[in-house]
């Protein structure tokens, strides 16, 4: 069923993000949708409703129109409320989004003829609490969840647990609390395996540890997972797919688990997470990049 009421949230600095715009708006009223955008987007004067963090609730698909991190904050909006994304990437990689900008007509007219795929894909529910257990701060990742030092560059040492078992004590510069769909993302810079999103998991990568025995560690999505920084520091910093951050004090722990909503991705016909990671990442032999 196509959707009825659309939001559209972008990054104002890409050149041809008020292109993209003017196509969503010329689409939805060809048919008769409500639209709401982010409020920079729209031309001056626009009648066109902003839209609001609160006004996410009721819409049938929130547009990102940006790159991954454009989509990343949208996904942070929707969850919550069940609503789909779609990403249309006007950036460099997107390895999120479904669209580029020649394929956003092309796209919105399969939207509208309902022969779209919603993508589910995990969530993780990240929170710093305080030494008494109140809850400092709480929010959603659908990349990632890294603890690290801010200024200078200096180890950590952390007691990590799962389910109130003790895993092991990590000594390295932070840690990355990743989901399937993150994988992809820092974790995998930071030496963590690739993870089909099909699959219910939390990555655990260290970064840069300081001993060979500690490596990235796949726990099971009904995990709760629990890191309790052990060295004294002031500058310890919760960074939320690479965009939120709040600062930990000495005595606060990191809880990460899974949310109890996932995130709904619009995918089109073909598009799967393999040929993305051949097309985007150059997965593959040299064969498989030349297709």
């Amino acid at each position: 069923m196509p959707p009825r009421r659309i939001g559209v949230v972008g990054h104002p600095r890409y050149a041809t993000v008020h292109t993209a715009v003017e196509t969503v708006i010329d689409f939805a009223r060809e048919r008769g949708m409500e639209l709401a955008a982010q409020r920079d987007l729209l031309p001056e004067g626009s009648p066109l409703a902003t839209l609001e963090l609160e006004a996410v609730e009721g819409l049938d698909l929130l547009i990102t129109l940006g790159g991954d991190g454009t989509l990343l904050r949208g996904a942070r909006m929707a969850a919550p409320h069940g609503v789909p994304v779609l990403g249309v990437n006007l950036g460099h990689l997107g390895f999120l989004t479904s669209l580029a900008p020649g394929e956003l007509e092309e796209g919105l007219e399969t939207l509208a003829a309902g022969t779209v795929v919603l993508d589910e894909r995990m969530v993780l529910t990240v929170r710093a609490e305080g030494s008494d257990g109140a809850v400092r701060t709480e929010t959603l990742a659908l990349n990632d969840a890294v603890l690290h030092r801010g200024g200078v560059a200096r180890m950590i040492r952390m007691a990590v647990s799962a389910h109130g078992e003790e895993v092991g004590t990590y000594s390295a510069d932070g840690i990355i609390l990743a989901t399937p769909t993150g994988s992809t993302a820092y974790s995998l810079s930071a030496g963590g395996p690739i993870v089909s999103p099909t699959v219910d998991c939390i990555v655990a990568t260290p970064i840069c540890p300081h001993t060979l025995a500690v490596r990235p560690l796949i726990l099971s999505a009904a995990e709760t997972i629990t890191i309790e920084v052990l060295s004294p520091t002031e500058e310890l910093i919760l960074t939320i797919d690479g965009q939120e951050s709040a600062n930990l004090i000495p005595g606060d722990r990191l809880v990460v688990e899974r949310a109890l909503v996932p995130l709904r991705l619009v995918r089109f016909p073909g598009q799967t997470f393999f040929s993305t990671l051949r097309r985007k990442l150059r997965w593959g032999d040299l064969e498989e990049r030349e297709r």
